[in-house]
C-alpha cells in the first residue's frame, strides 16, 4: 500500500551550534536536535548513559511509605506475596523483587503469584487475594498492576491484607487503599521521570530498600537484564532513565546474562551481539506466549532459576509455546483475511471486525496488528470464551481506539484500553449491532490521511555521507526505542544499477547508486515497487543503515522502507 512520508526538520541555528560543539556530521546533528538533544552535555548523557545519573527513589510519591511498611513486614516476619502481570513486563518485575527479597530477607516468609490469563484474567485478582489469605499472607507487593483494583485492594484489606501497588498505567479518579502506590504518573507524583515500564518501578524499590539498609548496588543493579528486557518489551519510551537502564541492561544481556535469559538466547540462534530489536522480536515473544498460551508463571520461574540446565528446560517450554503461537496466530490471520477479501462490504470499509467462534483468545491481539499490515484501519477481532464473544482491538496511528469502544459501549459487557489497543467482551447475539456501530463511529470521527500508513523520516542524507565513521555513531544512538527509533534517511535521485532483483517471490535485493558510490540493500515485502526501478528513471528512497557480516567482512548496507519515484524537474517557462 502507498504511505505517507513525513519528513522531520530541525531548529538549523541549534543544529550549527551543536555541530560546532559535537564535530560530527550535520544530518546526524539535525536528528539529535529533533529529539530534544541540543547541547553538549544532553549529547553526552545521551551517548554515555549512567547509572549514576539515575534519580533517588526517594523521589517517588509513597516511597518512604512503601519501604516503612517493608521494614515492619521484615520486623515482624510476615509473609510477603509478590504479585504480578502475566506478560514480560510483569513476570519480570516478579523476578527482580521476589529475587531480591530472598536475598535480603527470609526466603521462606515469600512466595510469588501470577495470574492465569483466562481463569483470573489481568490484573490483581480475588483468586491471588485468596490465595494470600488461606496462605498467611499479610502484605501483597502488586507489579505492573493495581492502580485500578479499588475494589479489590479494599476486599484484601477486610482479610488483614496490605497492598503496595508499584504500577506504570494511568490511574482512575479514585486511587485503591494501599499502604503505598508508587506509580510516577498518579496525581501529586514529583519524580522526574514519568515513563518507567512496572519492572522499572519494581526496580525503584528495591533501590530504596538496599539504600535504607545501607545494601551494596550489585545486589540489586545484577537485575538489570531482566529490567532491559521489560523495558523493551513494553513498548514504554527509550529515553531519560529507560534509556539508562536498558543500555545498561542490554550489556548485561550481551555479557553475563542471567541463566533464563542465556537459554532464550542459545534457543533464539542468536550467534552475535543482542540489541533491543533482538529482546522485542526473539526473546519478548517467547516470555509472552508461556501467558497467551498457557501458564505465565513458568516465565517467573525461568527468570529466578539459577541452575543452568533446568533453565534451559523452562526455555524450551516457553519455546514450544511460542511455536504454537505462532502457529496459532498465522493461520488465524490467513482465515481472517479470507473474510475481509471474500466480501466487498469488509473490504470497503473503514475499520475491521471479525469474528469466529473457534480461533484461540490467546493471539487475537496479535491478529488485529497483523490485518493492519494488510488493511491499515481499527480493527476488532473476536473469538469465543464460555459464554461471551471476547476481543482484542488495535488501533493506527493518531486514531483514538478507546473513544471509538467506548462509542458501543451499549452492546458491551466489558471493556478497558488505551489510546492505541483495547479488550472488550459482549454477548454473542450484539456481535453484529457491535459491527455496524464501530464501523459508524470510525467512519464519522477517523480522518481518511489516518488511513494511509505513515513514515517519519528524519533527514536527507546522500550516499556519499554513508561512511564506516558515520554508521559508527549512529550504532552510538542504540538503544533504539519509541521517542528514539534508528533513523530513517531519504536519498533522492538515486538510479538501479540494472542488478536489482525480486527474491522469494516477495521482497527485493537491491543494488543502487547515487553519487558515484554504490550500496546494496534488501526490501522486506517489496515486489511490489520493483517495477518502479524497471522504469530506469531516478527514485527517491527511504532507508535504515545497517551492516552485513558475510564470511568475517563486514560491510554496510541499506535496509530499505519505500521508494517512490523522483519529482519529473518541471520546465522552465518561456
Amino acid at each position: 500500500m502507498d504511505k505517507r512520508w513525513k519528513i522531520l526538520e530541525g531548529d538549523q541555528l541549534k543544529v550549527a551550534t551543536l555541530r560546532s560543539q559535537l564535530h560530527i556530521n550535520s544530518t546526524l546533528c539535525t536528528i539529535l536536535v529533533q529529539r530534544g538533544i541540543d547541547d553538549f552535555e544532553k549529547a553526552r548523557a545521551y551517548f554515555r548513559p549512567q547509572l549514576g545519573d539515575l534519580h533517588d527513589p526517594f523521589l517517588m510519591k509513597d516511597m518512604r511509605l512503601a519501604v516503612d511498611r517493608m521494614v515492619t513486614a521484615f520486623t515482624q516476619r510476615e509473609r510477603i506475596l509478590v504479585f504480578g502481570d502475566y506478560d514480560v513486563d510483569g513476570t519480570t518485575a516478579v523476578a527482580c523483587v521476589y529475587q531480591f527479597l530472598c536475598r535480603i530477607y527470609e526466603k521462606d516468609l515469600v512466595e510469588f503469584y501470577i495470574p492465569h490469563r483466562y481463569r483470573e484474567g489481568y490484573g490483581v485478582s480475588k483468586a491471588g487475594i485468596d490465595f494470600a489469605a488461606a496462605n498467611n499472607i499479610s502484605l501483597i507487593i502488586s507489579l505492573d498492576c493495581g492502580i485500578k483494583s479499588v475494589e479489590l485492594v479494599r476486599y484484601a484489606k477486610t482479610l488483614g491484607i496490605d497492598f503496595i501497588i508499584c504500577d506504570h498505567h494511568l490511574p482512575d479518579a479514585e486511587l485503591p487503599p494501599a499502604s503505598a502506590i508508587l506509580n510516577p504518573k498518579q496525581p501529586g507524583c514529583g519524580y522526574p521521570y514519568k515513563e518507567l515500564c512496572g519492572c522499572g518501578v519494581g526496580f525503584k524499590l528495591i533501590s530504596a530498600l538496599a539504600s535504607e539498609f545501607g545494601i551494596d548496588e550489585a545486589f540489586f543493579h545484577c537485575y538489570l537484564d531482566l529490567v532491559a528486557t521489560a523495558i523493551a518489551a513494553d513498548i514504554v519510551p527509550m529515553t531519560g532513565e529507560n534509556r539508562i537502564l536498558a543500555y545498561h541492561g542490554l550489556r548485561q544481556v550481551n555479557t553475563n546474562p542471567c541463566p533464563g535469559i542465556a537459554a532464550l538466547i542459545k534457543l533464539g540462534g542468536i550467534q552475535h551481539e543482542l540489541t533491543i530489536t533482538n529482546v522485542v522480536f526473539v526473546i519478548a515473544p517467547r516470555v509472552n506466549a508461556a501467558g497467551r498460551m498457557d501458564d505465565a508463571k513458568k516465565a517467573v520461574q525461568l527468570f529466578i532459576e539459577q541452575d543452568a540446565v533446568k533453565a534451559f528446560e523452562f526455555a524450551e517450554m516457553l519455546h514450544s509455546d511460542n511455536s504454537e503461537r505462532k502457529e496459532a496466530d498465522s493461520s488465524i490471520t490467513e482465515e481472517a483475511l479470507a473474510v475481509i477479501e471474500g466480501s466487498t462490504l469488509l473490504v470497503g470499509r473503514k475499520s475491521t471486525v471479525v469474528y469466529k467462534e473457534h480461533w484461540h483468545k490467546g493471539v487475537v491481539g496479535i491478529v488485529a496488528s497483523r490485518l493492519i499490515e494488510s488493511y491499515y484501519r481499527p480493527t476488532v477481532v473476536l473469538t469465543r470464551n464460555g459464554e461471551l464473544v471476547t476481543g482484542s482491538a488495535r488501533s493506527v496511528t493518531g486514531f483514538n481506539l478507546y473513544e471509538a469502544v467506548h462509542a458501543c459501549r451499549e452492546y458491551l459487557v466489558g471493556y478497558g484500553g488505551h489510546f492505541a489497543a483495547a479488550g472488550l467482551s459482549m454477548l454473542p447475539e450484539n456481535v453484529e449491532a457491535f459491527t455496524n456501530r464501530f464501523e459508524a463511529e470510525v467512519a464519522a470521527t477517523i480522518p481518511d490521511h489516518l488511513l494511509i500508513p505513515e513514515i517519519i523520516v528524519d533527514g536527507a542524507l546522500s550516499f556519499s555521507e554513508i561512511t564506516t565513521s558515520f554508521y559508527n555513531i549512529l550504532c552510538q544512538m542504540e538503544p533504539f526505542g519509541p521517542d528514539n527509533m534508528p533513523p530513517v534517511f531519504l536519498a533522492t535521485g538515486v538510479l538501479n544499477t540494472g542488478y536489482s532483483k525480486i527474491v522469494k517471490e516477495k521482497h527485493v535485493r537491491f543494488v543502487l547508486k547515487g553519487q558515484d558510490k554504490t550500496f546494496t540493500g534488501i526490501g522486506f515485502n517489496m515486489a511490489g515497487k520493483f517495477q518502479l526501478l524497471e522504469q530506469q528513471k531516478p527514485v527517491d528512497v527511504l532507508f535504515t543503515i545497517d551492516q552485513n557480516d558475510w564470511n568475517g567482512e563486514k560491510t554496510l548496507q541499506l535496509k530499505v522502507i519505500d521508494l517512490r519515484l523522483s519529482p519529473e524537474p518541471s520546465n522552465p517557462t518561456s
